[in-house]
């Protein structure tokens, strides 16, 4: 099953003279975790309201298309049934959260859905429990560090039980360890409950080894599309796209262009010390032992 798929889609805001997106074909697969990478302006957060509805319900301006969620027109359900499917997180988490505690920013949501208070209650543990935010119930939003909001505004969008969460540059403020942390839960979120993850990133080097696959983003329009592996074997490209390319993607590059056979793709310092022992000089290898 499909669990978002454009087809045909064209959209601009009012007083554009171009398209912001421009999508003849796309689609993710239900339990999928793909990466949208482009810079700023490339169309991602455009993409992301289309996933959730709030373009055009909520969003004006000049659409064309199909947006199919779950193999239903999107166009027929509200924003409130949409949040249903499809679970949406922005990049500053300041933006979703206004509660005076975790367990009522959690509750927010199936509260305004007249969900029964038990099932609400039972929703709040779980959705904590996953994120890691377990026995936070009663701490306010304003003391939680930014990974730890980041976090609540996961479980917020979880209390809701989509089956797709999309977030739009979710680790935009985090440290590297904050980001790997992030990642890793939606990695579990994806593997162990079977929901179909959407990321728009810049940054591809974090999420390359949680991937499914790669979708690139320039002005609206997908420049490439598959496993992480293919799509960073070219760091020229991906540096003219906008996107940074991780350091093992031109390491690989290198070492592609001085053997002078296919591009090579790899993912982690392990497959990069492999592919250089078997590329290197002999007696460079016999010196490394």
């Amino acid at each position: 099953m499909q669990a978002l798929r454009l087809e045909d889609v064209r959209f601009r805001y009012p007083g554009m003279s171009g398209w912001a997106l421009d999508i003849p074909s796309l689609g993710i697969g239900q339990g999928e975790f793909v990466t949208v990478l482009g810079p700023n302006g490339a169309g991602k957060t455009t993409l992301s309201f289309l996933a959730n509805g709030l373009i055009p319900k909520s969003i004006k301006g000049e659409s064309e298309g199909s947006v199919e969620v779950f193999e239903h027109k999107a166009s027929e359900y509200s924003v409130a049934q949409l949040s249903t499917l499809v679970g949406m997180v922005f990049q500053e988490p300041e933006s979703q959260l206004f509660c005076m505690s975790a367990e009522e920013e959690v509750a927010f949501g199936p509260e305004n859905l007249a969900v029964p208070r038990d099932e609400i209650a039972r929703r709040v543990e779980w959705a904590l429990g996953l994120v890691g935010l377990k026995g936070m119930n009663g701490r306010s939003p304003s003391t939680l560090s930014g990974g730890q909001k980041q976090r609540l505004a996961i479980a917020a969008a979880l209390s809701m039980k989509p089956s797709m969460l999309v977030l739009d540059e979710p680790a935009y403020a985090l440290d590297p360890v904050g980001r790997i942390e992030l990642y890793t839960i939606l990695s579990d979120l994806k593997t162990n409950h079977g929901m179909t993850v959407v990321v728009m990133e810049r940054d591809a080097e974090a999420l390359a080894k949680f991937s499914d696959r790669f979708v690139v983003l320039v002005g609206g329009r997908i420049t490439a599309s598959g496993p992480p592996a293919a799509v960073l074997r070219d760091p020229r490209f991906l540096k003219e796209a906008g996107v940074s390319p991780p350091q093992l993607s031109e390491v690989a590059s290198m070492i592609s262009a001085r053997r002078k056979g296919p591009p090579l793709g790899f993912l982690t310092v392990e497959e990069a010390v492999a592919e250089i022992m078997v590329n290197a000089p002999r007696h460079t290898r016999m010196v490394s032992r």
